[in-house]
């Protein structure tokens, strides 16, 4: 399988005076459409490695190849497209703007592109609200909405460009064990349906099992890497 992501000899030092490294040395490549899991105790440099992956910070060192594209030198602005186009974010907190509606939020990061999206976007944005059993709230405002609600939208919303990638941080970080489980089972059901890569940062051991490889950070190198 074609690699999605390649980061080659990664090294990420915090500070001028007084400097903190957080990443050394680190080379880690992910295949397009796999699923895994990112594991490691807080401070592993764990969200610092996915922040770096996801373009939204910089290496000290080394180079970060996203979709066959080296981000090396790249503009905030070239970096900026290339994210929107490729990648989808997940984070613990759901991000959802409360004065929009359900539907409205997923169509957000299209609206960063252009005005108004055509019938296709609006199309797929309902298709993802219905996959991920949201059809009965779309029009709900967020904040009228579960937790469990606003995180699968928040899911839709970080999918509605299509992108190969989408990397989740702690992505059920706030949720109860049964919607954990739900919103897990649905992200497989994406990567299956969407051939969709994902890499997900979780402290969950059990969640991390799921994956079809688990690599764990630790002191900010790869301790473990193991595919099933």
């Amino acid at each position: 399988m074609p690699k999605v992501i390649e980061m080659k000899n990664i090294d990420k030092t915090y500070g001028s005076i007084v400097k903190t490294q957080v990443l050394f040395d680190l080379s880690l490549d992910f295949e397009e459409g796999s699923f895994n899991s990112i594991i490691g105790q807080s401070g592993s440099g764990k969200s610092t490695l996915l922040n770096i992956m996801g373009t939204l910070d910089t290496p000290t060192r080394g180079e970060v190849i996203i979709d066959g594209t080296n981000t090396k030198g790249m503009s905030k602005n070239q970096l900026s497209k290339l994210r929107n186009e490729t990648i989808g974010f997940i984070f613990q907190f759901h991000y959802l703007l409360p004065e929009f509606t359900a539907l409205e939020n997923v169509l957000m990061p299209y609206r960063i592109k252009k005005v108004n999206p055509p019938k296709e976007v609006y199309e797929r944005a309902n298709e993802l609200l219905d996959l991920l059993g949201l059809n009965n709230v779309k029009n709900n405002l967020s904040t009228m909405m579960s937790g469990g609600q606003q995180q699968r939208t928040a899911i839709a919303r970080a999918l509605i460009n299509n992108p190969k990638i989408i990397l989740a941080d702690e992505p059920t970080g706030n949720l109860d064990s049964e919607s954990t489980e739900n919103i897990y089972n649905l992200l497989r059901e994406i990567n299956e349906r969407y051939k969709t890569t994902f890499i997900i940062i979780t402290h969950d051991k059990k969640i991390a099992e799921k994956a079809d490889r688990i690599v764990e950070i630790k002191d900010g190198i790869i301790n473990m890497d193991i595919r099933k």
